[in-house]
Protein backbone atom coordinates (compact mmCIF):
# COMPACT_ATOMS: atom_id res chain seq x y z
CA UNK A 1 0.00 0.00 0.00
CA UNK A 2 1.27 3.37 -1.07
CA UNK A 3 0.45 6.65 0.33
CA UNK A 4 -1.00 9.47 -1.80
CA UNK A 5 0.85 12.62 -1.04
CA UNK A 6 -0.19 16.33 -1.83
CA UNK A 7 3.28 18.25 -1.55
CA UNK A 8 3.02 21.79 -1.02
CA UNK A 9 6.52 23.57 -1.10
CA UNK A 10 8.60 27.27 -1.64
CA UNK A 11 10.76 24.47 -3.74
CA UNK A 12 14.65 25.92 -1.89
CA UNK A 13 16.94 23.61 -0.75
CA UNK A 14 16.05 21.60 2.13
CA UNK A 15 12.69 21.12 -0.32
CA UNK A 16 14.85 19.45 -2.47
CA UNK A 17 16.09 17.36 -0.40
CA UNK A 18 12.35 16.60 0.73
CA UNK A 19 10.94 15.80 -2.81
CA UNK A 20 13.91 13.64 -4.34
CA UNK A 21 13.31 11.65 -0.51
CA UNK A 22 9.87 11.25 -1.38
CA UNK A 23 10.36 10.24 -5.18
CA UNK A 24 12.87 7.56 -3.72
CA UNK A 25 10.77 6.26 -1.02
CA UNK A 26 8.05 3.23 -2.24
CA UNK A 27 5.91 4.14 0.72
CA UNK A 28 4.87 7.41 -1.14
CA UNK A 29 2.54 8.28 -4.49
CA UNK A 30 2.75 12.00 -5.08
CA UNK A 31 -0.03 12.63 -6.66
CA UNK A 32 0.65 16.35 -7.35
CA UNK A 33 2.29 19.24 -5.97
CA UNK A 34 1.92 22.67 -5.60
CA UNK A 35 4.28 25.64 -5.42
CA UNK A 36 3.74 28.21 -2.94
CA UNK A 37 5.90 31.98 -2.10
CA UNK A 38 8.89 31.66 0.80
CA UNK A 39 12.17 30.81 -0.58
CA UNK A 40 11.31 32.49 -3.78
CA UNK A 41 8.36 33.34 -5.69
CA UNK A 42 5.35 30.71 -7.03
CA UNK A 43 6.74 30.84 -10.50
CA UNK A 44 10.00 30.35 -9.97
CA UNK A 45 9.26 27.30 -6.97
CA UNK A 46 6.88 25.65 -9.55
CA UNK A 47 10.26 25.88 -11.88
CA UNK A 48 12.77 24.53 -9.50
CA UNK A 49 9.97 21.56 -8.94
CA UNK A 50 9.62 20.82 -12.43
CA UNK A 51 13.19 20.66 -13.34
CA UNK A 52 14.20 18.51 -10.76
CA UNK A 53 11.29 16.13 -11.11
CA UNK A 54 12.25 15.65 -14.70
CA UNK A 55 15.91 15.01 -13.47
CA UNK A 56 15.14 12.77 -11.30
CA UNK A 57 12.94 10.92 -13.82
CA UNK A 58 9.63 11.58 -12.59
CA UNK A 59 6.66 12.58 -13.76
CA UNK A 60 3.87 14.43 -11.27
CA UNK A 61 1.86 17.91 -11.90
CA UNK A 62 2.75 20.56 -10.43
CA UNK A 63 0.53 23.73 -10.10
CA UNK A 64 1.67 27.35 -9.64
CA UNK A 65 -0.08 28.53 -6.45
CA UNK A 66 0.18 31.98 -4.61
CA UNK A 67 2.81 34.24 -4.54
CA UNK A 68 0.95 37.05 -1.98
CA UNK A 69 0.31 36.27 1.68
CA UNK A 70 -3.28 36.67 2.16
CA UNK A 71 -2.23 39.92 3.84
CA UNK A 72 0.13 41.94 2.01
CA UNK A 73 2.21 40.99 -0.53
CA UNK A 74 5.77 38.88 -1.25
CA UNK A 75 8.86 39.83 0.48
CA UNK A 76 11.44 38.80 -2.03
CA UNK A 77 12.45 35.14 -1.04
CA UNK A 78 15.59 34.47 1.08
CA UNK A 79 18.41 34.70 -1.31
CA UNK A 80 20.96 34.63 1.91
CA UNK A 81 19.36 31.11 2.66
CA UNK A 82 18.92 29.77 -0.75
CA UNK A 83 20.20 31.75 -2.91
CA UNK A 84 18.70 34.06 -5.85
CA UNK A 85 16.53 31.37 -7.81
CA UNK A 86 16.01 29.32 -4.54
CA UNK A 87 18.72 26.57 -4.94
CA UNK A 88 21.52 27.54 -4.51
CA UNK A 89 22.37 29.15 -7.54
CA UNK A 90 22.45 25.17 -9.16
CA UNK A 91 21.45 25.53 -12.85
CA UNK A 92 19.07 22.88 -13.32
CA UNK A 93 18.03 21.20 -16.83
CA UNK A 94 15.05 23.28 -18.15
CA UNK A 95 12.24 20.98 -17.86
CA UNK A 96 10.34 20.37 -21.38
CA UNK A 97 6.84 20.30 -19.18
CA UNK A 98 5.05 23.29 -18.10
CA UNK A 99 2.71 23.81 -14.97
CA UNK A 100 -0.72 22.06 -14.76
CA UNK A 101 -3.39 24.40 -15.37
CA UNK A 102 -5.31 25.46 -12.51
CA UNK A 103 -4.06 26.61 -9.26
CA UNK A 104 -2.48 25.00 -6.18
CA UNK A 105 -5.39 25.09 -4.10
CA UNK A 106 -7.66 23.68 -6.86
CA UNK A 107 -5.49 20.64 -7.17
CA UNK A 108 -5.17 20.21 -3.48
CA UNK A 109 -9.27 20.27 -3.51
CA UNK A 110 -9.51 17.97 -6.70
CA UNK A 111 -6.85 15.48 -5.44
CA UNK A 112 -9.05 15.30 -1.80
CA UNK A 113 -12.05 14.64 -3.79
CA UNK A 114 -10.27 11.82 -5.59
CA UNK A 115 -8.52 10.03 -2.49
CA UNK A 116 -11.09 10.90 0.27
CA UNK A 117 -10.26 9.69 3.46
CA UNK A 118 -6.81 8.64 2.25
CA UNK A 119 -4.68 11.80 0.52
CA UNK A 120 -2.18 12.96 3.22
CA UNK A 121 -0.70 16.75 2.81
CA UNK A 122 2.77 17.61 3.17
CA UNK A 123 2.98 21.49 3.66
CA UNK A 124 6.84 22.75 3.82
CA UNK A 125 6.38 26.40 3.03
CA UNK A 126 3.81 28.81 4.10
CA UNK A 127 -0.05 27.79 4.03
CA UNK A 128 -1.19 30.02 1.74
CA UNK A 129 -2.51 27.74 -0.60
CA UNK A 130 -3.71 25.37 2.11
CA UNK A 131 -6.03 28.52 3.51
CA UNK A 132 -7.14 28.91 -0.45
CA UNK A 133 -7.81 25.50 -0.67
CA UNK A 134 -10.39 25.50 2.76
CA UNK A 135 -11.61 28.67 1.35
CA UNK A 136 -12.79 26.62 -2.01
CA UNK A 137 -13.98 23.93 -0.05
CA UNK A 138 -15.02 24.40 3.82
CA UNK A 139 -15.54 20.35 3.45
CA UNK A 140 -12.12 19.63 3.01
CA UNK A 141 -10.75 18.67 6.56
CA UNK A 142 -13.05 15.83 6.36
CA UNK A 143 -11.84 14.36 2.71
CA UNK A 144 -8.39 14.32 3.99
CA UNK A 145 -6.27 11.85 6.20
CA UNK A 146 -3.57 14.64 7.89
CA UNK A 147 -1.58 17.18 7.04
CA UNK A 148 1.91 17.34 8.26
CA UNK A 149 3.03 21.36 8.54
CA UNK A 150 6.95 21.74 8.80
CA UNK A 151 6.48 25.21 10.93
CA UNK A 152 6.58 26.86 13.81
CA UNK A 153 8.57 26.82 17.48
CA UNK A 154 7.01 25.90 19.87
CA UNK A 155 9.49 25.52 23.26
CA UNK A 156 12.64 27.14 20.79
CA UNK A 157 13.09 30.52 19.39
CA UNK A 158 12.19 31.57 15.99
CA UNK A 159 14.58 31.91 12.85
CA UNK A 160 13.03 35.16 11.92
CA UNK A 161 11.73 36.94 14.90
CA UNK A 162 12.51 35.65 18.23
CA UNK A 163 9.45 33.50 18.01
CA UNK A 164 8.56 33.15 14.80
CA UNK A 165 9.63 29.89 12.28
CA UNK A 166 9.68 31.13 8.39
CA UNK A 167 6.95 29.54 7.15
CA UNK A 168 4.53 30.29 9.82
CA UNK A 169 5.47 34.08 9.44
CA UNK A 170 5.49 34.28 6.09
CA UNK A 171 1.30 34.35 5.66
CA UNK A 172 0.20 34.31 9.85
CA UNK A 173 -3.37 34.36 8.99
CA UNK A 174 -3.19 31.82 6.22
CA UNK A 175 -1.62 29.42 9.43
CA UNK A 176 -3.91 30.55 11.71
CA UNK A 177 -7.23 29.29 9.28
CA UNK A 178 -4.78 26.41 8.95
CA UNK A 179 -4.77 25.09 12.53
CA UNK A 180 -7.89 26.56 13.58
CA UNK A 181 -9.82 24.03 10.51
CA UNK A 182 -11.23 20.49 11.94
CA UNK A 183 -8.47 18.32 10.74
CA UNK A 184 -5.68 15.97 12.05
CA UNK A 185 -2.44 18.10 12.01
CA UNK A 186 1.40 17.30 12.88
CA UNK A 187 3.44 20.37 13.23
CA UNK A 188 7.03 19.42 12.87
CA UNK A 189 8.29 22.73 14.78
CA UNK A 190 12.27 23.56 14.80
CA UNK A 191 12.47 22.28 18.43
CA UNK A 192 12.94 19.22 16.09
CA UNK A 193 14.42 20.29 12.85
CA UNK A 194 16.85 22.29 14.21
CA UNK A 195 18.37 18.98 16.05
CA UNK A 196 18.70 16.87 12.41
CA UNK A 197 21.41 17.94 10.53
CA UNK A 198 23.05 17.15 6.92
CA UNK A 199 26.96 17.23 7.33
CA UNK A 200 30.09 17.74 4.78
CA UNK A 201 30.31 14.00 4.74
CA UNK A 202 26.63 13.45 3.61
CA UNK A 203 26.87 16.19 0.76
CA UNK A 204 29.95 14.54 -0.77
CA UNK A 205 28.00 11.18 -0.36
CA UNK A 206 25.59 12.80 -3.23
CA UNK A 207 28.03 14.35 -5.22
CA UNK A 208 29.70 11.31 -5.49
CA UNK A 209 26.03 9.21 -6.16
CA UNK A 210 25.27 8.05 -9.55
CA UNK A 211 22.19 9.86 -9.44
CA UNK A 212 21.85 13.29 -11.28
CA UNK A 213 19.10 14.49 -8.94
CA UNK A 214 20.83 13.07 -5.99
CA UNK A 215 24.19 15.09 -7.61
CA UNK A 216 22.15 18.24 -8.30
CA UNK A 217 21.01 18.78 -4.47
CA UNK A 218 24.89 18.14 -3.30
CA UNK A 219 25.87 20.90 -5.16
CA UNK A 220 22.85 23.01 -3.81
CA UNK A 221 23.91 22.39 0.12
CA UNK A 222 26.67 24.49 -0.85
CA UNK A 223 24.77 28.30 -0.73
CA UNK A 224 23.01 26.26 2.55
CA UNK A 225 26.08 25.08 4.25
CA UNK A 226 27.16 28.85 3.69
CA UNK A 227 24.40 29.85 5.40
CA UNK A 228 24.15 27.54 8.70
CA UNK A 229 27.83 27.86 9.16
CA UNK A 230 26.96 31.21 11.20
CA UNK A 231 24.55 29.25 12.70
CA UNK A 232 26.21 25.98 14.22
CA UNK A 233 29.62 27.53 13.74
CA UNK A 234 30.61 24.39 11.00
CA UNK A 235 29.71 23.42 8.16
CA UNK A 236 26.32 21.75 7.61
CA UNK A 237 22.34 22.20 7.33
CA UNK A 238 19.32 21.62 9.53
CA UNK A 239 16.80 18.96 7.41
CA UNK A 240 13.61 21.05 8.38
CA UNK A 241 10.98 19.83 4.98
CA UNK A 242 13.56 16.36 5.48
CA UNK A 243 12.48 15.57 8.67
CA UNK A 244 8.66 16.35 8.14
CA UNK A 245 8.46 14.10 4.96
CA UNK A 246 10.26 10.91 6.83
CA UNK A 247 7.65 11.78 9.82
CA UNK A 248 4.63 11.64 7.39
CA UNK A 249 6.07 8.44 5.62
CA UNK A 250 6.78 6.86 8.60
CA UNK A 251 10.44 6.16 8.90
CA UNK A 252 10.89 8.31 11.10
CA UNK A 253 8.61 8.30 14.27
CA UNK A 254 7.82 11.19 16.92
CA UNK A 255 8.00 9.45 20.66
CA UNK A 256 6.75 12.93 22.26
CA UNK A 257 3.98 14.60 20.07
CA UNK A 258 0.89 15.72 22.21
CA UNK A 259 -2.35 16.84 20.90
CA UNK A 260 -2.25 20.53 22.32
CA UNK A 261 -4.52 23.11 22.17
CA UNK A 262 -2.27 25.38 19.18
CA UNK A 263 -3.19 29.23 18.03
CA UNK A 264 -1.18 31.46 15.86
CA UNK A 265 -0.52 34.69 16.35
CA UNK A 266 -1.70 36.77 13.53
CA UNK A 267 -1.59 40.39 15.49
CA UNK A 268 0.87 43.14 14.00
CA UNK A 269 3.04 42.66 17.37
CA UNK A 270 6.23 41.61 18.38
CA UNK A 271 4.63 37.99 18.77
CA UNK A 272 3.23 38.15 14.83
CA UNK A 273 3.65 34.48 13.31
CA UNK A 274 4.23 33.09 16.82
CA UNK A 275 2.74 29.18 17.24
CA UNK A 276 1.44 28.85 20.93
CA UNK A 277 1.49 25.56 21.83
CA UNK A 278 -0.36 24.99 25.07
CA UNK A 279 2.25 22.35 26.76
CA UNK A 280 1.36 23.28 30.36
CA UNK A 281 0.56 19.79 31.11
CA UNK A 282 3.65 18.11 29.48
CA UNK A 283 6.00 18.09 32.40
CA UNK A 284 4.88 14.46 33.40
CA UNK A 285 5.19 12.90 29.77
CA UNK A 286 3.06 13.24 26.62
CA UNK A 287 -0.48 13.74 27.22
CA UNK A 288 -3.36 14.63 24.82
CA UNK A 289 -5.79 17.10 25.63
CA UNK A 290 -9.40 15.99 24.44
CA UNK A 291 -10.79 17.61 21.48
CA UNK A 292 -7.23 18.69 20.26
CA UNK A 293 -6.72 17.93 16.69
CA UNK A 294 -2.71 19.48 16.12
CA UNK A 295 -0.41 17.22 17.46
CA UNK A 296 3.37 18.84 18.32
CA UNK A 297 6.50 16.52 17.56
CA UNK A 298 9.04 17.25 20.25
CA UNK A 299 11.42 14.39 20.49
CA UNK A 300 11.76 11.74 17.58
CA UNK A 301 13.30 8.39 17.59
CA UNK A 302 16.19 8.40 15.39
CA UNK A 303 18.28 11.06 13.78
CA UNK A 304 17.24 12.12 9.97
CA UNK A 305 20.71 12.49 8.32
CA UNK A 306 21.85 8.73 7.77
CA UNK A 307 18.53 7.35 6.56
CA UNK A 308 18.43 10.45 4.29
CA UNK A 309 21.91 10.22 3.27
CA UNK A 310 21.43 6.35 2.12
CA UNK A 311 18.06 7.06 0.47
CA UNK A 312 19.60 9.81 -2.54
CA UNK A 313 22.66 8.67 -2.49
CA UNK A 314 21.43 4.94 -3.03
CA UNK A 315 19.75 6.02 -6.62
CA UNK A 316 15.80 5.55 -7.61
CA UNK A 317 14.07 2.95 -5.81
Amino acid sequence: MTIPVYLDCDTGIDDSLALLYLLRSPQVALRGIGSVHGNIDAAQAARNTLDLLALAGADVPVAVGLTDPRAGTYAGGAPDVHGDNGIGGVALPPAAREPAAGSAAEMLVRLAAEHPGELEVLAVGPLTNLAAALDLDPGLPAKVRRVVVMGGAAQTSGNVSAVSEANIHNDPEAAAAVVKAPWEVLLVPLDVTMRNRFTEEDQAALLESGDPAAKAVGAMLDQYFDFYQGVYGDRGCALHDPLAAALLVGEVRATRAPAVPVVVDATRGPGRGQTLCDLRHQRGGPVDVPGAHVRVVLETDRPLGPLLRARLAGGAR
